[in-house]
């Protein structure tokens, strides 16, 4: 993978998800206006196909902006959730790695560190049936933009498959299962993943305790590798461990709980991965308030770890 910038080995950054409208520079004040570290931002809208048409001068002008923010250090991109790369329906199909190629597009034209991705359902089609369509899929995409352009001589953008919540026939709902896909396409170093922690709790993994939560970091190292592990998603759950449903809480007003999740990001081998909120806020995102209630909840897990 790319070498990760400077704050991977200095600390955990705190992240917000936030709206980018149609000039995209303003998500990077509109996460410092929150106290953000790191952005992520949708590519296009979230529910429809249709790509947004970026002209190469605002792409570029994000970049620019971008390198010189005093506070936001680094930007992630977020896929349109209608990608589907399991399915079994040939136009869904190709609907989607159509999509996935724009996202990843915008993405690599932003300077973006990562596109996370769902990677999708196979609809009862079976996921070993799944896995090869997805992992052509991933690489089609990757070896697009590589040939798109590499107009400022980084790595391509890595994709970055997310942990499912694991409801009805997701393909990712597992460490396995992400593993599985990533071996399927070759190992691509293009490749990393991104652990949200609601989606872990509604599947069914503990990591409440410091002896859970290293499991789930050894879990991790065992299957993707913690190289892989290029930023989380921090989240409470609505909904109670192991319901396999989707369904964000700020923190510390859910099932997992501020301690819950505090082992987790306490833990060393997670230092300076950025954990990015999707929390709902008052109902438009992430507020100062959400990230000053994550930087709690670091401060609480090096303190149970002893590194405070």
């Amino acid at each position: 993978m790319p070498e990760p910038a400077w704050w991977y080995r200095a600390g955990m950054p705190i992240g917000a998800h936030v709206r980018a409208g149609g000039g995209l520079v303003p998500a990077l004040e509109r996460g410092a206006g929150v106290g953000a570290d790191v952005v992520q931002i949708f590519t296009q809208s979230p529910r429809a196909w249709k790509p947004a048409q970026y002209a190469p001068e605002v792409l570029e002008a994000y970049r620019v902006a971008a390198a010189v923010h005093p506070s936001v250090t680094a930007t992630y991109c977020h896929a349109t959730y209608l990608i589907n790369l399991a399915t079994p329906d040939p136009e869904l199909l190709e609907k989607s790695t159509a999509c996935l190629r724009s996202n990843l597009v915008t993405a690599q034209g932003i300077g973006s560190d990562g596109l996370v991705l769902h990677i999708g359902s196979h609809r009862g089609s079976g996921f070993d049936r799944a896995v090869p369509q997805v992992a052509a899929a991933l690489v089609d995409a990757l070896d697009a933009v590589t040939s798109h352009g590499g107009d400022h001589g980084e790595e391509v953008c890595p994709i970055l498959l997310e942990n499912a919540a694991g409801a009805g026939d997701t393909v990712g709902r597992s460490f396995e299962e992400l593993a599985q896909v990533i071996a399927a396409a070759g190992g691509d170093e293009r490749l990393g993943i991104c652990v949200d922690t609601q989606h872990l709790w509604a599947s069914g993994v503990p990591f409440g305790t410091v002896e859970a939560a290293d499991d789930v970091v050894v879990a991790i190292d065992a299957t993707v590798g913690l190289p892989r592990l290029r930023c989380l998603h921090l989240n409470d759950s609505k909904v109670p461990f192991g319901a396999n449903r989707d369904r964000h809480e700020n923190l510390g007003e859910g099932t997992i709980g501020a301690d819950g999740l505090a082992a987790l990001l306490g833990h060393v081998a997670l230092a300076g991965v950025p954990a990015i909120l999707e929390v709902p806020g008052d109902g438009d995102g992430p507020r100062r308030e959400d990230v000053l209630a994550a930087r709690d909840v670091l401060d609480r897990g090096r303190a149970l770890r002893g590194r405070a």
